[in-house]
């Protein structure tokens, strides 16, 4: 299981935040998911203060400025750089407060938020824990946490494809393949931070690439290979990289191309 290196994650989000907006295409789906969810939730009062943890380039922090018009919106991100393309997709400088950090250590005082949301962010921690207790922190009483985050089944034809890669090459004890939670990990933490009216559920999305460097590319481009350990160049050598692209081929084509998964597990949970 690989152990996830805060500066490395920060430096691989900042390359690739110029282009995150129009590469993603789960993530975008995610945050649809969560805006239905916040209607569905119909919370009273309405959320006054809003927080986005992992804000990333603000997608989520301006589909929310719609659902709730009057609130005041923060959003937080490790990566510099998403902070810079966020306040360059804003129409006015008063849209939302913007800052530089890390879940596990929010900026704010006890209380400041009625609501925090956060999509595809806390898989790259290597506990929940801290995060949710945060969260948990900077809440009101009765504040709401909603959130997104990729699960154990996520790119599951990639990392097959590399440990049979490594197999084949005798290299096993190379591999550095990064832990994502399970649904009952999400949960059991939810439950352990004190959290009520706690929800959990999961579902699949897969994306589709013409060939598995184009995927490769896809995941590079955003920084999300390295942030995740994910096979390069540095990773057993040009041979092994060559012959997990032929297995992933080999085994996961499908009709409509190679195929990405992602679990997606969303969460909800209240503060007493």
């Amino acid at each position: 299981m690989g152990k996830i290196d805060r500066t490395k994650v920060r430096k691989a989000f900042d390359r690739g935040s110029c282009r995150y907006e129009e590469t993603v295409i789960v993530q975008k789906l995610v945050i649809d998911r969560i805006l239905s969810n916040l209607e569905e939730a119909s919370l009273h009062p309405f959320p006054r203060r809003i927080l986005d943890v992992g804000a990333g380039t603000g997608m989520l922090l301006r589909s929310v400025r719609k659902l709730y018009p009057h609130a005041f919106l923060a959003g937080l991100d490790l990566a510099p750089g998403m902070g810079t393309a966020a306040i360059g997709s804003r129409q006015t400088e008063e849209d939302f407060l913007y800052v530089e950090g890390d879940a596990e250590n929010l900026p704010f005082a006890d209380g400041t938020f009625d609501l925090v949301v956060s999509t595809s962010t806390f898989q790259w921690l290597t506990v929940l824990e801290k995060a949710f207790s945060e969260a948990m922190r900077v809440l009101v009483p009765g504040g709401a946490f909603l959130f997104a985050l990729f699960g154990e089944g996520t790119l599951h034809e990639l990392r097959s494809s590399y440990r049979k890669a490594l197999l084949a090459g005798n290299a096993l004890e190379k591999a550095r393949f990064h832990h994502f939670f399970t649904q009952d990990e999400v949960t059991r933490t939810l439950q352990q931070t004190g959290y009520r009216a706690i929800t959990v559920e999961n579902c699949v999305e897969r994306e589709y690439y013409p060939d598995v460097p184009s995927f490769l590319r896809s995941l590079k481009g955003i920084g999300a290979a390295s942030a995740a350990s994910l096979p390069s160049g540095g990773l057993g050598g040009r041979r092994i990289i060559m012959e997990m692209m032929e297995v992933y081929q080999r085994d996961f084509s499908a009709e409509a191309g190679i195929p990405a998964s992602y679990e997606v597990i969303y969460g909800k949970g209240l503060k007493v």
